[in-house]
């Protein structure tokens, strides 16, 4: 079984045990993920399965979008509703005002990882340090966030809720911390929920009980997407017959023998290689340097 399935990971379930029920449930021995969602949180988990696993290490996009809630006067130790409360505080932020500091954190941010977190300092996961009463120096990394909306805030309560479109490796817990810093005030995120990862989206996932409903009932397979689904972010290239077979055996495609010879074409671009009925063969890519086309992934 090759593809990928799309789960909508329930709270109090890791990615690791989501993986584990997938693979008893199909019983697929070739089973993985393409990034890791914490525990409390819930949503979109993409799930490799057989050949696709190979994506693992080469899928690019990366980019999440999560729908998250938020509390002001309130911080806890992981900076979520998880922790251990270390602080309460009055906190009388106004919608304006939270809608002007937003503004100050789309596009590149600096972040500092929270200890709460399984970044690695000196091959020690910053978590373990943490449950040991330790807190350590941690280096700031840059991420991107592309959008952020307010869904919703009420001013007497101090909650509300966030639609965040964001890079790879976004701390959305300390993204709210250091949003009310910025207000002067403490913050905790209340919940998470991932929306999309690697453009698919809730309406693509399925619960894991949906999976079992639908293994025992023999339709599992119209839940599972291609393999080519990781890759719809390259653009894909229709090859003859004859190229298809060549390709299929690892030899390299003469770009001035394809259809890229109409246009300027950029070294070490990724194609979708197509034979001329549009079936995924595997990932090409360009050395404009000697003309070709390599096999970069086959699946």
């Amino acid at each position: 079984m090759n593809g990928v399935i799309v789960i909508n990971k329930e709270e109090d379930f890791t990615s690791f045990d989501v993986v584990a029920v997938v693979r008893k449930t199909l019983g697929e021995k070739k089973v993985g993920h393409t990034g890791t969602l914490d525990p409390n949180a819930k949503g979109v988990l993409p799930v490799l399965l057989g050949s696709a696993t190979k994506a693992q290490d080469i899928i690019e996009n990366h980019d999440k979008r999560y729908t998250t809630s938020f509390r002001f006067g309130l911080l806890t130790d992981t900076l979520d509703i998880w922790g251990e409360v270390q602080k309460k505080e009055e906190s009388h932020i106004t919608k304006e005002a939270l809608l002007s500091v937003l503004l100050n954190f789309v596009g590149d941010i600096t972040q500092i990882p929270p200890m709460y977190s399984a970044v690695k300092v000196n091959g020690v996961r910053l978590y373990d340090l943490a449950r040991q009463g330790k807190e350590v120096e941690r280096t700031e990394r840059t991420v991107t966030v592309y959008s952020i909306e307010l869904l919703d805030f009420d001013e007497k309560n101090q909650t509300g809720t966030l639609d965040i479109f964001c890079s790879k490796g976004t701390y959305i817990r300390t993204l709210i911390d250091d949003i009310a810093k910025a207000l002067d005030t403490i913050g905790t995120m209340t919940s998470l929920t991932r929306t999309v990862a690697c453009s698919y989206t809730l309406a693509d996932a399925i619960t894991l009980n949906k999976l079992k409903e639908a293994v025992a009932n023999g339709d599992v397979n119209k839940y599972i997407k291609s393999v080519e689904s990781l890759f719809e972010n390259h653009d894909e290239l229709v090859v003859s017959d004859a190229q298809a077979f060549r390709f299929k055996n690892g030899n390299s495609l003469d770009i001035e023998r394809t259809e890229l010879r109409k246009s300027s074409v950029e070294d070490k671009k990724i194609f979708r290689i197509k034979d001329k009925e549009k079936n995924f063969i595997s990932l090409g890519i360009t050395d404009t340097e000697k003309g070709v086309i390599k096999l970069y992934k086959h699946f």
